[in-house]
């Protein structure tokens, strides 16, 4: 059964393997827990002691909020897990003016099955050297 926290209680980079998959660099498992220490807000997806998923957001608490990741293992893809992260995050930063997230175009439709829209533009930069 999958369980949800928002606890990084416990968590080492040793169950955090076997993310970022496709990436061109993706980040170590110790700079995933970085990663996810460093975000204001951050749910995780549990199947007993694995971590099978999970979505980070920055916010400043007041006016704005930003989900820069969601990750689900590609073994847990398809089972609704990155639907509820994203619930979860969302019911987070509920008080807040505006969420924006950035994706790619093929996976824009399940934010907006979410509620999200679509806005006017999106600009953004990558330094790949940085990961």
């Amino acid at each position: 059964m999958i369980e949800y926290t928002t606890s990084l209680e416990g968590i080492d980079a040793g169950e955090l393997e076997g993310f970022f998959v496709g990436w061109p660099s993706p980040p170590s498992p110790a700079r995933h827990l970085e990663i996810l220490r460093g975000s204001s807000d951050v749910v995780v997806a549990k199947d007993g002691n694995q971590v099978v998923g999970f979505v980070t957001a920055i916010s400043d608490g007041v006016v704005s909020g930003y989900i820069p990741l969601l990750e689900v293992l590609p073994a847990y893809q398809g089972r609704g897990i990155g639907t509820e992260l994203v619930r979860r995050v969302l019911d987070r930063l509920a008080n807040l003016y505006m969420v924006d997230v950035i994706c790619d175009e093929d996976v824009a439709p399940f934010y907006e099955r979410l509620g999200l829209q679509r806005l006017d533009a999106a600009l953004g930069r990558r330094d790949r050297a940085a990961l």
